[in-house]
């Protein structure tokens, strides 16, 4: 095949999405090129206007519309009033989580964990995480964080971070395996994770 520099440089860029390698890339691309009227043309529309329109929430750490301000005092996205946050790694965590329909309640996506290469502590929504906490009178937070080392790093430095606060820190169940990630589960695994999830500080009331 002649090697064209725009073909190259896409094929590169697919293969870094995930579960993709230069073989898949290779196939997708000449997908997109065989339909592109179909395909290439409202994507590229498509990926214009999220790339200006959207971005993740500086507070709760979800997506949203680049339009809507956030603040510590008043984030507009967060319209509903609970008494429990759901912490996880990543955005793909929380959908599973919502389309599973096993937990109401606040989400607060932290961006990766502590120990994720390249991840300092500072990179993630810990800080807003206690925030939070205190200033919504939070009551239960769920640490929904991977069955890994980083996400169980992760979840211990949240706990320490929470321990002057008067919510009750809870982890999921042993239904969750070790090593296994949350957007991979089945809704089997989740629901038992969530229901005998287990507290894990003494400031439970």
């Amino acid at each position: 095949m002649q090697n064209i520099n725009e073909i190259e440089n896409l094929i590169k860029l697919i293969s870094k999405l995930p579960g993709l390698g230069p073989k898949s890339a290779k196939r997708i691309v000449l997908k997109l090129i065989n339909n592109r009227d179909e395909l290439i043309k409202p994507m590229a529309k498509t990926l214009a206007e999220v790339y200006k329109n959207i971005s993740r929430c500086k507070i709760c750490g979800t997506l949203k519309v680049i339009s809507i301000e956030c603040s510590y005092k008043d984030c507009k996205i967060l319209e509903k009033k609970y008494d429990k946050i759901c912490v996880v790694e990543n955005i793909s965590d929380q959908w599973s989580i919502e389309d599973s329909n096993i937990y109401k309640g606040y989400f607060h996506i932290l961006g990766g964990t502590i120990s994720s290469v390249g991840q300092r502590k500072e990179d993630l929504l810990i800080n807003s995480l206690v925030e939070r906490v205190n200033r919504d009178k939070i009551e239960e937070v769920i640490l929904a964080t991977s069955a890994t080392v980083e996400g169980q790093t992760t979840a211990y430095y949240i706990q320490n971070s929470l321990k002057n606060s008067k919510a009750k820190v809870t982890k999921l169940a042993q239904g969750l395996p070790v090593g296994g990630e949350i957007e991979s589960l089945d809704d089997g695994t989740l629901f038992s994770a969530f229901k005998n999830r287990s507290k894990i500080n003494s400031n439970s009331k």
